[in-house]
């Protein structure tokens, strides 16, 4: 399991140059908050060590590209407002606009009638402060909080072309979250990549983890006290991964990994990865027509796109 040198991890990642070619970098930023009790300490640290491994064993992220604030560190790697506040500083200053941006809060949050707070060593920051946060961030953003009382964030943070997750659908929800457990693990999931294009969208670990949430509290037979939710239209609303919806269109086509790598000289590889982005985004195109087709012409078409889509997928990993 990695073990974090918190003031190196934040250090490193500031002094870093900015990019000046042309390829798009990913960044993700892990802030695992105050705790609040021994119990709940180790749960996020299993999650957040989970979530590193696949960001830089599975997707492949720089080691400088990846942050972690966190309660169990000290200096500028503690989970703290002003840590917070100096990291996304500098993150405007970073991210272009052709990057992609994960930022993932675990731990937990509350709702006080006002104000909807992410909780932190310190002081908390609240759903506006985070607004303010990532206001003049460049690149593709997906934001994901974890936690309990989290739908506040939702409609404060929501922007078009910008992805929002939240593992509850009212600010009422104020039970300790299983979401963040689920999400994490469907990451390292093959089973999770639905459309079987060899890659694992942001919705794809959405509808995963909602899906667990759903069982977790069925086979207790208790009442479920989390609904999570994503937006992605920019309208502050959001939806479940089962009820039909425009949201999801976009998290459908944001991934964690790079892609086929560039200038590899194999120009077969090219080809195929030029051909599973036109049929992702024809999928896309007829899912957006569902509303308008019917059931029997819509199951075909689909049919017939997943399965080229299969296809296609098959071949790339073929020569990978």
């Amino acid at each position: 399991m990695r073990t974090w040198i918190g003031s190196v991890i934040v250090v490193g990642f500031v002094l870093v140059a900015p990019h000046a070619s042309d390829a798009a970098d990913r960044y993700a930023i892990i802030i695992s908050g105050a705790s609040g009790g021994e119990k709940y300490a180790v749960q996020q640290k299993q999650w957040r060590d989970d979530l590193v491994t696949a960001l830089e064993s599975t997707f492949r992220f720089p080691d400088a590209n990846v942050v972690l604030l966190a309660e169990d560190t000290n200096g500028t790697s503690a989970a703290s407002a002003e840590n917070v506040r100096r990291l996304f500083t500098d993150l405007k200053r970073r991210v272009a606009k052709d990057d992609t941006l994960l930022v993932v809060l675990i731990g937990h949050g509350t709702f006080d009638g006002a104000d909807a707070k992410f909780n932190l060593v310190g002081p908390d920051l609240t759903a506006r402060d985070w607004k303010s946060l990532l206001l003049g961030i460049a690149g593709q953003l997906v934001i994901v909080n974890t936690t309990e009382a989290s739908f506040p964030f939702l409609e404060e943070l929501s922007q078009h072309g910008r992805v929002v997750i939240t593992a509850t659908d009212s600010a009422a929800q104020r039970f300790s979250t299983v979401f963040p457990g689920y999400f994490v693990k469907a990451f390292a999931d093959p089973a999770v990549d639905v459309d079987k294009n060899g890659r694992i969208s942001v919705w794809e670990a959405f509808s995963a983890a909602s899906a667990g949430v759903r069982r977790y509290y069925e086979e207790r037979g208790q009442l479920t006290t989390e609904r999570p939710l994503l937006d992605d239209d920019g309208d502050r609303v959001g939806r479940e991964a089962e009820t039909p919806g425009q949201d999801g269109q976009l998290a459908r086509t944001i991934y964690l990994d790079a892609g086929v790598p560039q200038a590899t000289g194999d120009t077969e590889l090219a080809s195929l990865e030029r051909q599973r982005r036109d049929v992702e985004a024809q999928i896309d195109a007829l899912k957006l027509r569902k509303p308008v087709l019917g059931d029997d012409e819509y199951g075909a078409a689909l049919e017939k796109l997943l399965i080229e889509l299969a296809r296609i997928s098959q071949q790339i990993r073929n020569r990978s």
